[in-house]
């Protein structure tokens, strides 16, 4: 949790208020499809916008925060470029809303969403 004291008192941000401003940071990248829990807890667990703070690890050491996030990428998507986009876009949303400097954002691929398959065998 980030602390930081002024004339009027004292402002409080929880690690989770961090890690929702970087789970809708990220979701904001064409390609990405959502946040997963990671692999000990199921690939399928949170697909689209409920939990975002879920799969995103925190940690903020005085005004430094490092973040790794378990994302789950589109089918077609080209991986890397998607990554760094997750990167900067995270970097640039985290430090704009906080004011934390964030040295680290680690992206773990956690699986691909792929296409529903259309029943093109219906017939008239």
């Amino acid at each position: 949790m980030m602390e930081e004291a002024s004339s009027f008192g004292k402002v409080k941000i929880h690690n989770e208020v961090v890690g929702i401003i970087a789970g809708v940071a990220a979701m904001e990248i064409a390609g990405v499809a959502g946040m997963s829990r990671g692999l000990v807890s199921g690939l399928s667990e949170l697909l689209g916008r409920k939990d975002l703070d879920k799969g995103i690890k925190v940690q903020i050491k005085g005004k430094e925060a490092i973040l790794t996030l378990n994302v789950i990428i589109r089918y077609g998507a080209k991986i890397p470029e998607v990554s760094y986009q997750i990167q900067e876009n995270v970097k640039k949303t985290v430090e704009k809303m906080t004011g934390l400097t964030v040295t680290d954002v680690t992206v773990h691929i956690q699986g691909i969403d792929m296409p529903k398959k259309t029943n093109n065998s219906e017939r008239s």
